[in-house]
């Protein structure tokens, strides 16, 4: 009996969020402006405002399948957007594909940045909002920031070391 109770405690902690949902929490949470770009909350770490640039400077590039890992390519994939923002933040060294970001960092979210991922698939939240190619409420897919809710099934929450 205690060995089955045991078994779903362990099963229910691998099982990773389902849904992503989208709470602004005063002082600690980026404003997204109608233009689509993030301010960062005055409170946010230097790592932090860096990655909201960096997602600022591409908020509304177009989808570019594998696009974003090496020189600048008119367009960003997933886990080239995801890329390019934690290395603007000094997050991330090199690059990585959706399935490789579910072993990055640390485990579980972020006081700052979480990194949501599982295989086919990888987006960020930063001070509170999510940075992603899909689900964006966009007439197309492409890098945007965002308030809308989403599905992650299937994900694993990181998050980078400190933040």
């Amino acid at each position: 009996m205690l060995a089955l109770a045991l078994a779903a405690v362990l099963t229910a902690a691998c099982a990773g969020p389902t849904r992503y949902t989208y709470q602004y929490v005063p002082g600690r949470t980026a404003t997204l402006n109608r233009d689509g770009i993030a301010e960062a909350p005055n409170r946010a770490p230097g790592a932090v405002r860096a990655a909201i640039a960096a997602g600022n400077r591409i908020a509304g590039s177009e989808y570019v399948y594998g696009g974003g890992h090496g020189e600048r390519s008119g367009g960003y994939d997933c886990s080239g957007a995801t890329t390019y923002v934690l290395r603007a933040a000094g997050c991330l060294r090199g690059s990585s594909d959706s399935n490789g970001f579910r072993y990055y960092g640390q485990g579980g979210e972020g006081d700052w940045i979480s990194v949501y991922a599982r295989s086919g698939h990888v987006f960020l939240v930063v001070a509170g909002l999510r940075f992603d190619t899909g689900w964006t409420g966009a007439s197309r897919e492409g890098a945007r920031w965002t308030t809308r809710d989403r599905p992650a099934d299937g994900c694993v929450i990181r998050h980078p070391e400190g933040l």
